[in-house]
């Protein structure tokens, strides 16, 4: 087990002239039973939105997974707030 606290991003987009306001936090979480978990949630600001969890085999894989929502939101107008 490692002792380093778990990857999280919160990703956020804001655009005034379309009342758009909404956020996107991703967070690796460890399971029960020793893999990894992709937490995922979103929504707009203010509320409590949905989630998403995803699970996976080991801590390297959802790390990648969580980098690649990342990129993918970044590219859709998400910036990050960390």
């Amino acid at each position: 087990m490692s002792d380093e606290p778990p990857p999280a991003l919160l990703l956020h987009r804001i655009d005034h002239t379309h009342n758009m306001a909404r956020y996107y936090a991703l967070s690796v979480e460890m399971t029960l039973f020793g893999g990894s978990s992709l937490v995922r949630h979103w929504g707009r600001m203010g509320t409590r939105g949905q989630c998403r969890i995803d699970l996976f085999e080991d801590r390297a894989a959802a790390e990648n997974a969580m980098h690649r929502l990342a990129t993918l939101k970044g590219k859709r107008g998400y910036l990050s707030s960390n």
